[in-house]
């Protein structure tokens, strides 16, 4: 008799593969584009049906000569605030870590230390950066401090929220155990918390960027180390609106990219084991 495991498989009853226009990926790269692209071909034909004047508001083929014109500027004031960006993120990332790490371990630190998380949140940058860059010498300090006060309280909130979202029954077994603290925390807390904090980083890395553009407004920096912010404040001065945008457009760019690195790493950290990540990939 024939062993049932041995036989192959009945082609007819197989699950034919979806066609193109079915499968998940390609709609959602296709749905983004297609919106896209109607988006901007209704903005060109606006722009030339009305004959608006560059100077008010240009169409996007303007937009993209002025790119392509001053590329070079463009291009260097873009690693300028990619530069602060990234150094103010990471320096949120540690501090936001060690905080939340306090905060959790120490009920007196929870009752010290996060009020002022709190009034670092709800104090609005634009206020505190002139003093900042009063205070500290170095413009290019200034500016991360001023991009890391306003990406710090995400990674902080969510992490202690993580830290504190263990299962009861796998902390009363560490305690069983005769665990300690420090065990405690790496071994059940942080993996518990790894969700939380990927999804706070993913929050920061926007609010990173928006960071270092309102401290690069108030500085009102030029020169070589002039990022994307001063030029889209001198090109208003000089009324040159295509460069204006061309620089916006820079921004939301770099803006996305940056939230689709954290997208990308979150999949790459909890795709194989939790559910967030795991039900985004179906």
């Amino acid at each position: 008799m024939q062993d049932p495991r041995s036989r192959k498989p009945d082609p007819k009853i197989l699950p034919k593969p979806l066609p193109l226009l079915q499968q998940e990926w390609f709609q959602r790269i296709a749905a983004p584009t297609v919106v896209g692209l109607t988006l901007l071909v209704l903005w060109q034909a606006v722009c030339r049906f009305f004959q608006i004047p560059q100077y008010l508001f240009p169409a996007p083929t303007d937009i993209a000569s002025s790119l392509i014109d001053h590329a070079g500027l463009l291009f260097q004031s873009l690693k300028i605030t990619l530069l602060v960006t990234l150094q103010a993120f990471a320096l949120a990332t540690l501090l936001g870590c060690l905080t939340a790490f306090l905060i959790i371990q120490s009920r007196l630190a929870e009752i010290g230390l996060f009020p002022f998380v709190v009034l670092l949140q709800v104090t609005p940058i634009v206020a505190i950066a002139p003093l900042i860059i009063i205070l500290v010498k170095s413009t290019s300090l200034s500016l991360v401090i001023c991009a890391t006060l306003v990406a710090l309280f995400p990674i902080i909130s969510n992490t202690i929220t993580g830290l504190r979202s263990v299962d009861p029954g796998l902390v009363s077994y560490f305690r069983m155990k005769r665990a300690g603290r420090l065990e405690t925390l790496m071994r059940l807390q942080i993996p518990s918390a790894l969700p939380f904090f990927l999804a706070g980083l993913r929050i920061s890395s926007g609010l990173a960027l928006i960071g270092a553009i309102v401290g690069e407004f108030v500085a009102g920096t030029g020169g070589q180390s002039a990022g994307l912010a001063y030029q889209i404040l001198q090109s208003g001065f000089q009324l040159d609106i295509p460069l204006m945008f061309a620089a916006l457009v820079l921004i939301a760019c770099l803006g996305i990219a940056m939230f689709f690195v954290m997208s990308a790493l979150t999949h790459l950290l909890l795709g194989h084991w939790h559910e967030s990540a795991m039900k985004e990939q179906r």
